[in-house]
This record gives C-alpha cells, structure tokens and sequence, in this order.
C-alpha cells in the first residue's frame, strides 16, 4: 500500500478516522498477501499498480486541485458544460491515391456523420517531394493523399465548403507550405483565412524526437513555426497553427508518462520561442492544440488526460504570465493507439478501439478518431472506416458516458494515478532543463535514447508473456486467420499525378511563379516572416517541392546525427 500522501492530520477526528483506516488496510493486505497474485506484472509506465486505492493514497489538496469543470486548473474538463453542451469532434483519418479518390472519401465519411475532416498524407508530401520527384517512386498515394500543388488541393476540397467544415491536417516538416495551399485553396472558393476553422499538426520537435519527417534543421523549422503563430494570430484566428504531438512519441515506444512529459515540453519550448519573437503569450496561445495518443491502460489514459490539462493550465499562467483563460485551457484531439492495432486476429481491434474511445471521452477529449480494424494491413476501406465511426456514434449516443462531466474524478485510484503522472512529468522537466532544454536534448540524442529505452522494455515485456497481447503472444489459434478485404494502392495513382504536375507547370505563369520564389529565398535569407511569401508561391502554383527547395538553398536540409 502507498503511504499517505499528506492528509490533514491536524483535527482530532480526522486523525482518529485515518488510524481506524489504516488499520482496515493492514489487515486486509495481510489477507490479500496470503491469497497469492497471478504471475503477471501489475505495472504502467513502469510503476507498480497497488491493488487498492484509498483516501491515504490522495493529498491533501485533493479538492482544490480537482476543482469543476471549466474552471482552473481544467482537471475535469475545460467546458463547464461538457459534452451536454457540444459532443467531441468525429474525425476519421483519411487520405489515399489521388486527391480525387480522398474527396471522395471525405463525402463519404461527412455523409455517415463524421463532424470534421483529418487528412492523411503520402510519404512524398510528408517529406515535402512532388509526386514526379525522383524520391518519391513506388511511395505515391500508397499511405495517404499525393498533394504537390494548389491545384491538388482545390481537387481535395471540391464541393466541400471550407467556411463549413473543420480540417485537420497532419503534416510537419512542410505543414507552412500545405497550410499555405490550402489557404490558397479556401480563397479560390471565395473563403477568407479568417472564417477557417481546423489545425496544421506543423509539430517539428516531435518529427525530430520521433517521427523523423523533416526538411530543415531544427533552428530554422522552429523559425517556420513561430512565422505560423505570428502570422495566424492576424489573419487565421480560428485556426490551430500547431497542435503539439504526444502521439508518434507514445507510437515510437515511449510510456504514458514520457509521452506527457516530452509533449508538454515541447509545447513549452513553442511557446517560449513565441515570447522570444516578441510575440504577447496570449495572442497565439490560446490557438495552441494538442494530440495524443490513446493506449490501452483504461485509467492511465485517463489520467494522462487529466494531469496534462491540470499543468499546461499552471505553467502558462504562472511561468509564461499568460493572463487569458483562453490561454491556460488545453484544446486537444485524440486518436486510438494505431501500434496497439494487431495482424493477428484483427477483429479483436475493433473491441480494442472501443476501449481506447471510452478512455479519451471519461478524460474529455474535444476531438477523436477512432482507428478502423484494419490499419495495421493497409489503409482503412469505407467498411473499415465506417465501423471505426459507428464506435464513435454508439458511445456518444447510447451509452449515456456524455452525460456526466469526469465521471471517474474523485476516484482514489484516478486521482492519486493523475497526481503520480504530474509530480513525474516535473521530475522529467526538471532532467530536460538539466540537458539544457528541449533543442538541446534532440541535438544530444537524449530524447531518442529514453524512447528507444522505453520501447526494448515493453517489447521485452510482451516477448516475457509479462504483458499480454490477446491473439499475439497469448489466446493464439491453430485456425487460419480471418480474411478482411484490403485496400490497395496502384501505380496508376504515381502516373496520374505525373500527368497533373506536367500540367500544372504547363499552364501557370512561370515568371510569377520564379518571382514569388525568389521573392521566399529573400524572406529566408532575412529575418522577416515568411509566410506571406510562401502563400504567394502557392497561389502562383508553385509545387511544393519548388517551394520546400526555395528554402532549403537557405536553410540547408537536416541530416541526423547518429546517436546509437
């Protein structure tokens, strides 16, 4: 049992009452202990999980830190309405082939009840190539929608009304060059910047920590990002110019509590860039979100949830001044744990998304994709996908979870479990300060060895039979496995964005399109913000490879060093 955790033993009663409560735990420990325990490790995030929590296990200003909903510190929500109020955002993932073949899954998805669009794109386009770029062979529309240009985003967003609908759009390394586009593209519609609502992931740290698609060093990326906040924060208010990434840290092998820790962190370091630049912390922090990842420990997700809004809440009002709630409350989306997702036995994804779902809504998520059972094969097939959004629906709709703000809060496991997570994610704050900051500890490898240290252990674990993976390592049939149809990806789709690109360059003008490049490579060079100048090389149908070049003769292009 964990010790007590400073409870007011001041009052007569009150110490009485916590005597006769460690005297009832004592004595059912020794029953417990006589009783034997399974042979599997009762652990998150490396810490051993008691087998019951009491009021010794939570502090004493348990109260004032729990609060209510919408009022801070935003452990319970950051809504005083919850979802009563508004249900969280339906996103499903979506994106493959050509960017007509995703329009059309886009209508799909709006016309099944989906709430908000989140775009998946290809290998090329993350890493900022055209489509006919040499790098890019055998990759194109194979795990997301080909965007090279302008005018593949008009064809993405066609008959979709961008003042209408919220876009997520995950990308980083060249996210100002798409946000660009599509800004671009919502124009062409007759739509301003200032009426679109949505997020760029545009979350360089996390690439550098963990994902690994980049273009430019890590200076002049944060650079391009602090230029998003800058610029946003005039003509984009209801856009999300970065929404800090917890997810492909926790999918490369990091722990729940490292993943909450190295999240925040990052967000920190984004945030005290944007003070260094000059900019007031309330006039772009509070169109700052947040992405994580949802595993399947049920109550440490939800705690994750619930420590992670209580310290953003509390380092920007204390330690960055932020004087606007706006600003201390953490937006965020969520998305089910896609290295969760089994080969073996993939019907059983469909149990394991539900959970994962359940976890994000009890910790008050906004936003939420749930992952289709197939993912782990190839990309999501409307069957897939629509099952993956009916879990969504039935949860919302018919299990009354929605009906009650934080339910679990209270708890004495859950609080002492989301107190545990905070006091660690200091503790791991204050090593990150001893590394010399989040730029520092990238430079040093020190983020890339935690990770990788964290991801030995779990695989170890799972290779042990100490943690259990039903239809992987445990629970395995003789039987053949269950045939699901696939989705698959041809090289039409490399042939026709060939085709597309040959006419793009073709048909704009060529000397505003070298005018609107050389006029990036002069910002670059400068000290000036260089988004205007990229939003001129979109509208001028540059590509994005064109665009990414331009920056890179000035930026130079990131090389990794080797750290293992």
């Amino acid at each position: 049992m964990t010790t007590m955790r400073g409870l007011d033993e001041s009052d007569q009663d009150t110490r009485a009452e916590l005597e006769r409560l460690r005297a009832e735990v004592a004595a059912w420990r020794a029953r417990y202990e006589k009783g034997g325990k399974r042979e599997l490790a009762f652990v998150n995030s490396g810490h051993e999980v008691e087998p019951v929590y009491t009021a010794l296990d939570v502090a004493a200003d348990s109260a004032e830190s729990l609060g209510v909903p919408g009022d801070f510190p935003y452990t319970r929500g950051i809504h005083p309405t919850g979802y009563r109020g508004k249900l969280w955002t339906m996103r499903q993932f979506a994106g493959f082939g050509s960017a007509r073949d995703t329009n059309e899954r886009f209508k799909f998805l709006l016309a099944h009840g989906q709430t908000g669009l989140s775009t998946a794109f290809d290998f090329p386009t993350l890493m900022g190539y055209d489509s006919d770029h040499p790098r890019s062979e055998g990759e194109v529309g194979k795990t997301g929608v080909a965007i090279s240009s302008l005018a593949d985003m008009e064809v993405l967003f066609d008959g979709i009304p961008l003042d209408q609908v919220s876009t997520s759009m995950t990308i980083n390394g060249p996210a100002i060059i798409l946000w660009a586009f599509y800004i671009a593209a919502a124009e062409k519609q007759g739509v301003s910047s200032d009426k679109l609502r949505g997020t760029i992931q545009n979350d360089i740290l996390k690439e550098y920590m963990a994902q690994h698609a980049w273009c430019f060093p890590i200076e002049p990326a944060m650079r391009l990002i602090i230029d998003c906040f800058e610029w946003g924060a005039t003509h984009a208010p209801l856009w999300n110019t970065v929404s800090i990434s917890g997810y492909h840290i926790r999918e490369a092998g990091a722990t729940a509590v490292q993943e909450l820790a190295f999240t925040l962190a990052d967000g920190f370091a984004y945030v005290q860039r944007g003070v260094e630049r000059g900019l007031d912390v309330d006039d772009f922090a509070p169109r700052l979100s947040f992405f994580w990842d949802i595993h399947n420990d049920f109550f440490e997700e939800i705690a994750k949830l619930r420590a992670a809004r209580r310290i953003w809440a509390r380092h920007l009002k204390e330690k960055y001044g932020a004087k606007s709630p706006r600003s201390w409350v953490m937006r965020f989306h969520s998305q089910t744990a896609g290295v969760t997702l089994t080969a073996q036995q993939p019907m059983n994804n469909v149990v394991r998304v539900a959970y994962q779902a359940l976890a994000a809504v009890l910790g008050g998520t906004q936003s939420l994709h749930t992952n289709s059972m197939d993912e782990t094969l190839a990309l999501p097939t409307e069957s897939a996908v629509q099952v993956a959004l009916r879990t969504q629906q039935v949860l919302a709709y018919e299990t009354g979870v929605p009906n009650v703000m934080d339910p679990l809060g209270g708890s004495y496991y859950v609080e002492a479990l989301t107190d545990r997570m905070e006091r660690e994610a200091e503790a791991l704050f204050e090593q990150i300060e001893e590394q010399g900051g989040v730029v520092r500890g990238l430079e040093t490898g020190w983020f890339q060895r935690k990770i990788a240290e964290s991801a030995a252990r779990q695989q170890w674990e799972i290779e042990q039979h100490r943690k259990v993976i039903v239809g992987v390592n445990e629970f395995v049939t003789e039987e053949p496995e269950l045939s699901i149809p696939l989705l698959r990806i041809g090289e039409e789709v490399a042939r026709e964005q060939e085709q597309r690109l040959k006419q793009v360059r073709a048909e704009r003008d060529q000397a505003r399109c070298d005018a609107a490049l050389e006029g990036l490579r002069r910002a670059a060079a400068g000290s000036e913000n260089v988004f205007p100048h990229i939003l001129d090389a979109a509208r001028a149908y540059c590509t994005l490879y064109e665009i990414r070049a331009a920056m890179e003769s000035v930026f130079g292009a990131y090389r990794e060093p080797v750290f293992f």
